[in-house]
């Protein structure tokens, strides 16, 4: 994957907002993406999980996926 220069400043941006919503505490913005991370964990399994069960278009995207 190729980074560009206005990637780094939006990633950058991103990691200052997420910083001062919690009012500055880096811990409590770690803490704040690890429970978004498990979120994320959690809806790609469901995901998933309804696509072991699905038509075969959804089995087309399910290999896609992986």
């Amino acid at each position: 994957m190729t980074h560009t220069l206005n990637d780094c400043f939006s990633n950058e941006a991103a990691i200052d907002g997420i910083i001062a919503t919690c009012d500055g505490d880096t811990r409590g913005a770690i803490s704040f993406l690890l429970l978004v991370n498990e979120q994320l964990v959690t809806e790609l399994r469901q995901l998933y999980a309804a696509l072991e069960h699905g038509s075969p278009s959804e089995r087309r995207l399910q290999r896609l996926l992986h």
